[in-house]
């Protein structure tokens, strides 16, 4: 799998932007399902040349979404979808996403 596969967009919400702009820069994305640690670790470093010294990884569950139509209600969920919280070397920052 290549980086470009394995990142798939940065997670951008207040709860994210604010870790990312605390001392530790813990940077949030949305990663693919198949991905592991090593492998988000590794395409950090080749997409963005900056050193991850940590990765944390959660599964995202769907939530609840209902429709109503003509015939009645549809009930149904959004998609499941992995998270990954990185964290980058002191001094190091991602200006992709910094905007700067």
């Amino acid at each position: 799998m290549r980086a470009d596969q394995i990142i798939i967009e940065p997670v951008l919400t207040e709860k994210s932007n604010l870790a990312r702009e605390a001392e530790a820069k813990k940077y949030t994305f949305k990663v693919h399902m198949d991905a592991n640690k090593f492998m988000i670790m590794d395409a950090i470093k080749e997409l963005f040349n900056v050193k991850a010294t940590k990765c944390n990884v959660m599964i995202m569950k769907g939530k609840p979404k209902f429709t109503r139509t003509k015939s009645g209600h549809i009930a149904g969920t959004t998609g499941d979808w992995k998270k990954a919280v990185v964290t980058l070397e002191k001094g190091q920052s991602i200006q992709a996403i910094e905007g700067v």
